[in-house]
C-alpha cells in the first residue's frame, strides 16, 4: 500500500495542510521527527472563532494533552519512538481485556443458559475466538494507514453511510464502560463492611479515574495499560487457585435436547459478540506505530493472542464459579452475571480476599479506558462542528453518559449482557463482511489499495449505495434469527423452548451476497 500525503481539503473542516514532505532530506526529516509529538503537534485546520473553543484548544496545549482526534497520522510521522513492539501490542491487549467483566459474562452460561461447566467453556470460549479474528483484522489498519478504524470505514460504507456506523459504535463503547462500571461498583459495595460504600460510590470512583486517563489522550492510555495486566493477573490467579477447588467441572446442563443445543448456539452468539464489538475501534490505538516494524501479519497475530489468552483466562474462572454455586452459599447467594460473585469467590481469604476483590474492581478501568477514549474521536466524525471540538470534552461527555446510565442500570446488568452485547455485534458483524469483500474483491488489484489521505475527501470516497443496501438487507437477515429476551426471529424460534440465535451469521451472509453485484454496479455507475 502506498499512499500521497499532498495537500488536500477537508470537507468537515475546511483546508488542510496535509504538505508532502518527501523533498526533505533524511537528517532535516529525521530532526524533525525528534522535536515533533504527532499526539501534540498537529496540521492546525481552519480555526474555530468561537472563543469556547479557542478557550479549550489552548487549555489543551497548556496541559500537553493528546491534540489528534481524527487527523491521519501521516508516514513521516509514525517513528520507531512511537511503535509498539509485537509483545507490547500482545500485552495491551491482554491488559484491556483481562477484566472482572468477562468473568461475570461467563458465569451467565450457567445462570441465564443452564448450561454446565464444559458447555458454558467451550462455547464461550470458541465464540470469543472467532470474535477476536475481526478485531486483529481491524487492528492491523492502525500503522497501515494512520487513520482511525472508523475514519478507514469511510473507503468502504462511504461518507454519509459511515456515520450510521458511528452512532451504532458509540452505543457499543458508551454501553461496554456503562458494564465495567455497574461490575466494579457491584464488587467495591460487596467488600465494603455492610455494604457501606454503595455501588453509586464505586460507579463514580471509576469513572473519575476513567476520565483522567482518556482525557491525557494515548501516551498515558499505553502506559496505563502497559502495567495495568499486572496486579489484575495477579489477584485473578490468585482467585484461580482459592475458588478453583469448588469448581464443579462435572456439572451437567440442565437443558436438553434441542434447547441444549438453542441454548449454546445463543451463548456462542452472545460471548462472540462480546470480542466482535472491539474491533470498531481496534485500529485507533495503533496509528502511531511505523507499519515497515508494525506490519499487518504482526499487529494481526498480536492482537489475536493477546486477547485469546485474556478470554481463555477470564471465562474458564467465570464458568469455573458458575458450576461451583450448589458447592458454596456465599457463591450461591451473590449469584451469577454479578460483580458480587467475584468477591464470593475470595471469600475463604479473609481481608486479603477483599483486597484482592478491590484490585480486581480497579482493573475494570483498564477495560473503560479503550471504548471511552474511542468515542472520544468517533463523536467528531459525526460532522463539520463536533470535529471542531477538541477530544478530550467528548471524552468527558462519554464519561458522564456511561456514568449516569451505569447508576440507572446497576441493578439489571445480567439483562444487559444477554440483551445489549448481542444486538451490539449484529451491525459489527455486517460491516465485517461489507469491509472484506471491498478489500479483497475490489481493492485487491487496485494500485495503491486504497489512497489513504483521502479520508477525507468525499469525491474520493465511495457513494455508499451498496454498503447501505447490503446493511439493510444483512439486519433483515439478523431480525429474522436473532433470539433474545425481547424478541426472537421466526427463523430461530423453532431451536428448542427459547430459540437459538443466529443473527450474527445469517446477517453476515446475507449483507455478503448482496454488497458484491450492487457495489460492481456502483463502481460502473459512478466510478468510485
Amino acid at each position: 500500500m502506498a499512499s500521497s500525503d499532498e495537500q488536500v481539503a477537508d470537507i468537515e473542516k475546511g483546508p488542510a495542510s496535509d504538505v508532502d514532505n518527501s523533498r526533505l532530506d533524511s537528517s532535516t526529516e529525521k530532526e524533525q521527527r525528534e522535536v515533533h509529538d504527532p499526539a501534540i503537534d498537529i496540521d492546525e485546520l481552519i480555526p474555530s472563532e468561537n472563543i469556547v473553543i479557542q478557550w479549550t484548544k489552548r487549555v489543551e496545549h497548556f496541559l500537553a494533552l493528546e491534540a489528534r482526534g481524527i487527523h491521519r497520522v501521516k508516514s513521516n510521522e509514525q517513528s520507531p519512538k512511537t511503535t509498539l513492539s509485537f509483545l507490547q501490542i500482545v500485552v495491551l491487549w491482554f491488559s484491556i481485556n483481562t477484566a472482572s467483566q468477562n468473568i461475570t459474562l461467563a458465569s451467565i452460561g450457567q445462570g441465564v443458559y443452564g448450561l454446565g461447566f464444559v458447555d458454558a467453556t467451550l462455547t464461550s470460549i470458541f465464540g470469543a475466538i472467532v470474535g477476536s479474528i475481526p478485531v486483529a483484522y481491524t487492528a492491523g489498519w492502525g500503522p497501515w494507514s494512520g487513520n482511525r478504524t472508523m475514519i478507514c470505514a469511510r473507503f468502504s460504507m462511504g461518507w454519509w453511510p459511515v456515520k450510521i456506523c458511528v452512532l451504532l459504535n458509540l452505543v457499543v463503547l458508551i454501553g461496554y464502560s456503562m458494564i465495567d462500571a455497574v461490575v466494579a461498583g457491584q464488587i467495591l459495595s460487596a467488600v465494603s463492611p455492610n455494604g457501606s460504600l454503595t455501588v453509586e460510590v464505586g460507579i463514580a470512583i471509576t469513572a473519575v479515574v476513567t476520565w483522567l486517563v482518556t482525557t491525557f489522550g494515548i501516551k498515558i492510555f499505553h502506559y496505563y495499560e502497559r502495567y495495568a495486566w499486572i496486579p489484575q493477573s495477579i489477584v485473578l490467579l490468585i482467585l484461580a487457585g482459592t475458588a478453583g477447588p469448588k469448581f464443579d467441572i462435572y456439572s451437567k446442563s440442565t437443558v436438553t435436547g434441542a434447547t441444549l443445543a438453542g441454548n449454546r448456539l445463543t451463548f456462542f452468539s452472545i460471548c462472540l459478540s462480546s470480542a466482535v464489538t472491539y474491533a470498531p475501534g481496534a485500529a485507533d490505538f495503533l496509528v502511531y506505530c511505523d507499519p515497515k516494524i508494525a506490519s499487518r501479519w504482526k499487529v494481526f497475530g498480536a492482537t489475536f493472542i493477546g486477547l485469546t489468552l485474556s478470554f481463555v483466562f477470564t471465562f474458564v474462572l467465570g464458568a469455573g464459579l458458575a458450576s461451583g454455586l450448589q458447592n458454596d452459599p456465599v457463591w450461591n447467594a451473590a449469584g451469577t452475571g454479578t460483580g458480587a460473585l467475584v468477591v464470593a469467590g475470595y471469600d475463604s481469604l479473609g481481608a486479603f480476599g477483599k483486597f484482592c476483590s478491590v484490585i480486581a474492581a480497579l482493573g475494570l478501568i483498564a477495560n473503560m479506558v479503550p471504548p471511552t477514549y474511542s468515542s472520544g474521536i468517533d463523536f467528531q466524525i459525526l460532522g463539520r462542528y463536533p470535529a471542531i471540538v477538541p477530544r478530550y470534552l467528548w471524552n468527558t461527555l462519554a464519561v458522564i453518559i456511561f456514568a449516569v446510565c451505569a447508576l440507572a442500570g446497576r441493578n439489571s446488568l445480567s439483562e444487559i449482557f444477554t440483551n445489549f452485547l448481542a444486538l451490539m455485534g449484529y451491525w459489527v458483524v455486517l460491516w465485517i463482511a461489507i469491509t472484506l469483500e471491498e478489500e479483497f474483491i475490489f481493492r485487491r488489484k487496485m494500485k495503491p489499495t486504497f489512497v489513504w489521505s483521502d479520508w477525507n475527501r468525499q469525491e474520493k470516497l465511495p457513494i455508499g449505495i451498496a454498503a447501505v443496501m447490503a446493511f439493510c438487507v444483512g439486519w433483515v437477515g439478523a431480525v429474522l434469527c436473532m433470539a433474545q429476551y425481547y424478541f426472537t426471529g421466526p427463523i430461530a424460534k423453532p431451536i428448542g423452548d427459547y430459540g437459538g440465535d443466529m443473527g450474527n451469521y445469517v446477517g453476515f451472509a446475507f449483507a455478503s451476497l448482496i454488497y458484491p453485484p450492487l457495489r460492481y454496479w456502483e463502481l460502473k455507475k459512478f466510478g468510485r
